[in-house]
């Protein structure tokens, strides 16, 4: 563990972020490391692909089905009023 050169300041908000994510043992430094190395890993295609044609287009009609079903509930709710 290094020993502090720079003090930040960082909001309530975000202090309790960081503790919430703080594991035993950790600095807020620690915490502020794995954080910013977790996000410099972290590709924006990560998991693209990994859904077959038919998964994908499963999830697509299940999706739009469900859209459909939500504008007819809000319709009929429409008319009742």
């Amino acid at each position: 563990m290094a020993t502090a050169d720079e003090q930040i300041r960082v909001s309530d908000r975000v202090k309790r972020q960081l503790d919430r994510r703080r594991r035993e043992g950790e600095s807020f430094n620690d915490v502020l490391e794995r954080i910013l190395n977790e996000s410099e890993d972290a590709d924006f295609y990560d998991g693209f692909g990994i859904l077959s044609d038919e998964d994908a287009d499963w999830i697509r009609d299940k999706h739009e089905s469900s859209k459909k079903q939500r504008k007819e509930r809000m319709q009929r709710l429409d008319e009742d009023i």
